[in-house]
């Protein structure tokens, strides 16, 4: 193993998921998680996380803003070229590669947007 590259996070979906679908027929699921250190006086810490194919439509389908997950994941980069100055910039991402589903959203919902326990192992796997 010449490296290792691994981040395992915890934390509460800060928005709605947002999902895209490519000519090729692969599924993209970009959100944001929040993490809060052990003494609430302290901020939370902010993460972009990428998700692809069956993670992705499992993201899309039972993650909503507040829903608490756990995540392991390669951290990287996005990058792209600024539209008005052609200046390359980035920022840091984690590709997700295991997600858990925790439970839902903090506000009380109806039953019919629930994890079920057939969710969480669907959820559970490494695809």
């Amino acid at each position: 193993m010449n490296y290792i590259n691994k981040v395992m996070l915890v934390g509460r979906c800060g928005q709605e998921p947002d999902l895209k679908y490519f000519e090729s027929g692969a599924v993209k699921a970009s959100i944001s998680i929040a993490v809060r250190p052990p003494y609430r006086s302290e901020q939370a810490l902010w993460f972009d996380l990428v998700a692809w194919g069956n993670q992705a439509e499992v993201i899309g389908n039972y993650v909503r803003k507040g829903t608490q997950i756990a995540i392991t994941g390669e951290f990287g980069f996005d990058r792209w070229a600024d539209k008005n100055s052609g200046t390359m910039r980035q920022k840091p991402v984690i590709t997700i590669n295991a997600i858990e589903l925790l439970g839902s959203p903090r506000k009380e919902e109806s039953t019919s947007t629930s994890v079920t326990n057939e969710t969480q192992a669907v959820a559970n796997a490494n695809f």
